[in-house]
């Protein structure tokens, strides 16, 4: 059964899965599905709409499934979906969707620090790690694994690539493709995100490969579309390869070219 503490505020309406737990003065509203073992610590704050995953820890005073900082939001019923062990920790706000129907969604495994903030419409992957205090504006997308450094904030719309890296202080405007490290305001691509790629288990090989397509595309001088002829039919067939020049390809916002110091 449930753990509630005396004092939590809960909906009748609310569907609790097997040892969920509420602590002091946590506010658990209507329309709020959350899944086995998932803490709700004290004065947090689940609103309507919300659907929380299993062994997901929301900290003291989180606020989830507010709604939509966005004037084209006319009261549509629309999503906060969080999936199995998250960790939301204290003072995050993460926000419903904007739109009939749609959501906003964090991935399995995905840590999101104090004072964060996930606006509507946006879609986070798997493990995904945004430190305190970032900021994600509407509709920004995060691929798998994924870090942004602290304090960093993030345009409109904007695409972050998978095991890409921000550092802290960042400003994105355009999108970052995936693999890459990059840091400032304005922000600069620095190189790939050896650290983390490791951490990942790429062997060498692709980790080399990868390294020699940031060069192509970021220190070449030639034009982006010339150097990279000299990709051969093979190397364009590694997953790796096919994903970055794909993220490049469905770019909206576009590509920072330059790195740091250039």
């Amino acid at each position: 059964m449930p753990d509630i503490h005396p004092t939590a505020v809960v909906s009748s309406q609310a569907e609790l899965g097997e040892g969920v737990s509420a602590g002091p003065y946590a506010v658990i509203e209507e329309d709020v599905i959350i899944g086995a073992e998932t803490r709700i610590c004290s004065h947090a704050v689940i609103k309507p709409c919300v659907r929380i995953g299993k062994n997901c820890t929301i900290a003291e005073h989180a606020v989830l499934g507010g709604l939509p900082q966005d004037t084209r939001f006319a009261g549509e019923r629309s999503f906060l979906d969080i999936a199995d062990n998250v960790t939301i920790r204290e003072f995050a706000t993460l926000h419903r969707a904007t739109g009939e129907g749609e959501t906003t969604k964090v991935g399995n495994g995905s840590y999101v620090m104090a004072y964060a903030h996930v606006s509507h419409n946006c879609k986070l992957g798997e493990r995904v790690t945004l430190a305190n205090g970032v900021q994600l504006a509407g509709h920004v997308e995060i691929g798998e694994r994924a870090f942004l450094g602290g304090s960093s904030g993030v345009h409109q719309f904007v695409r972050i690539g998978r095991l890409a890296m921000v550092g802290a202080h960042s400003y994105l405007t355009q999108d970052l493709p995936p693999f890459l490290l990059g840091s400032g305001h304005p922000f600069r691509i620095v190189g790939i995100n050896r650290k983390g790629l490791e951490r990942a288990g790429f062997p060498l090989e692709r980790r080399t490969l990868i390294t020699k397509l940031y060069r192509m595309i970021y220190q070449d001088p030639r034009p982006r579309d010339k150097a990279l002829l000299e990709l051969s039919a093979e190397e364009r067939s590694i997953p790796e390869v096919a994903e970055f020049l794909n993220f490049i390809t469905l770019s909206r916002r576009g590509i920072r070219l330059k790195t740091q110091g250039r």
